[in-house]
């Protein structure tokens, strides 16, 4: 697999329309007991400008209708906003912030199978003109419905050799065994011939939850996702009914139940730390 070349970029975007990351997503929880558990997924990579070239790629594989695996903008762009497309979706985002325009976005989810998807973590990967990447966003769901949209500049110290760091303050309700007010740790690799995203939340300095998914680079054509869709036929549908069954057993184990409460405002720009209130 290769990458465009962009001299001292340290994570310069992928070549392709699309691509996909067959790896592993793990789950540990570290308080007040111990549950952990993984299971195999694979992701789609997509570049939001080049989504023709994308539905070009395979015939088991189609942006904006039916097929086999299959990529729909709409599941991503918020209904209210406006936005004629998923690029102006994300550009708005981006400009709410004070950047420029990206040149690039690419969107890291998982695809829909058999017509179903739900994305507990979509991630966007915003570049400029030189190859940089000048901002991550980060869209949240939960199996109620509901999305929030975290918007990170990256900001300076938050990018080495290693990665990029950033945190945020959780104000959106996903797992009715965490609190509001919880701090997320993140921690990426972005996508190139791997990409590793991880996860650490805390509450009160104390780290609580661990997640993580890491896969290798793979072409998007029909004989890898054939090959894939034997090996996971029915992964989304397998992702929801995962969530409930690990919700089940943190319940029998005792586990604190929260109230959902009334959902934030579907998009946070900047951090309030140990604070709930969404940004404007």
């Amino acid at each position: 697999m290769t990458t465009i070349a962009h001299g001292n970029v340290l994570f310069p975007p992928v070549n392709e329309p699309a691509r996909l990351y067959p790896g592993k997503v793990m789950h540990a929880r570290l308080m007040p007991f111990g549950h952990r558990f993984t299971y195999r997924v694979f992701s789609l990579l997509v570049d939001l400008d080049r989504l023709e070239e994308a539905n070009r790629l395979s015939r088991l594989f189609s942006v904006n209708r039916p097929n086999l695996v299959s990529f729909y903008e709409a599941d991503h762009v918020e209904k209210d906003s406006g936005a004629s497309s998923l690029r102006t979706y994300a550009d708005e985002l981006i400009a709410a912030t004070g950047l420029p325009r990206p040149a690039r976005i690419h969107l890291l989810a998982y695809p829909r199978i058999l017509g179903y998807v739900f994305n507990p973590l979509s991630v966007y990967y915003c570049y400029d003109h030189a190859g940089d990447l000048t901002a991550l966003i980060y869209e949240v769901r939960n199996t109620f419905g509901e999305r929030h949209t975290y918007v990170c500049p990256i900001e300076p110290g938050q990018m080495n050799v290693s990665g990029i760091r950033q945190e945020r303050t959780k104000i959106f309700y996903v797992s009715p065994f965490i609190d509001l007010g919880a701090r997320y740790h993140f921690r990426m690799l972005p996508p190139g011939d791997q990409v590793r995203l991880r996860i650490l939340e805390t509450e009160a300095g104390k780290p609580l939850l661990s997640a993580a998914f890491a896969g290798e680079a793979m072409p998007l054509n029909s004989a890898s996702l054939a090959g894939l869709l034997a090996r996971l036929p029915f992964m989304t549908l397998k992702i929801m009914a995962g969530i409930h069954w690990e919700a089940l057993k943190l319940w029998l184990k005792g586990a604190k139940f929260h109230s959902r409460g009334a959902p934030p405002a579907t998009v946070s720009y900047r951090d309030r730390q140990n604070t709930l209130e969404p940004a404007e």
